[in-house]
């Protein structure tokens, strides 16, 4: 018997792991199994706008991976869920494969997810005045040192930590919550060593 819930999270360096997600459609498939909690091969198709045989074919590869599973049939219907609640998907600094294949993944995420915010503001609802106070869009240029970074990542990775559990149990959310997304991108700058020296060169 199919267990009722997913476990909590997927942890993996994996390149094979990590290339069975460096597709767009999958990408596109595993959000959205994340959203309905689960939904048939048809039902992905159409939402996605896909054949059947398509989403098949890329459910049966992500639950290869290990990214999603069989949920509890519903007559003679065989859907598909997340296999996990939460993934994070690490490369192995000392692996390139892994850093590559992490990257490709983290490409199409980062795609989706501006796709998702440009909708967002151009969506006429959402000129609301209270989804403008919790709306908000910031970029920084910092100066850190590695280890500042890491703990800077750790700690943006956390700020979401007060909110766990209130989506797989709606009892959790208090009066008035509402559906929101967090996107966060922290990176070194490459090459800006070399533009710093440029930049600050005097001439004689």
């Amino acid at each position: 018997m199919t267990d009722p819930t997913p476990t909590t999270e997927l942890r993996t360096s994996d390149p094979a792991v990590l290339r069975a997600l460096a597709h767009p459609l999958r990408v596109e498939i595993l959000d959205l199994l994340d959203d309905l909690r689960e939904a048939t091969a048809s039902q992905v198709a159409e939402r996605t706008g896909q054949t059947v045989a398509n989403c098949s074919f890329h459910l049966r590869s992500l639950a290869k991976a290990g990214y999603v599973e069989r949920a509890e049939p519903r007559g003679r219907e065989k859907p598909w869920r997340p296999a996990h609640r939460s993934r994070r998907l690490e490369p192995d600094p000392a692996d390139t494969t892994s850093v590559r294949d992490a990257a490709a993944v983290a490409t199409l995420v980062i795609q989706r997810e501006a796709a998702r915010a440009v909708d967002h503001f151009a969506d006429p609802r959402a000129t609301d005045p209270a989804r403008v106070r919790t709306t908000m869009l910031s970029t920084q240029r910092l100066w850190a040192t590695p280890d500042e970074l890491e703990d800077l990542a750790a700690r943006l990775a956390g700020l979401a930590d007060a909110f766990v559990g209130r989506d797989e149990d709606p009892s959790l959310r208090p009066e008035g919550a509402v559906l929101a997304r967090f996107f966060g991108v922290l990176h070194p700058e490459i090459g800006a060593e070399a533009a710093e020296e440029v930049g600050g060169a005097t001439s004689s």
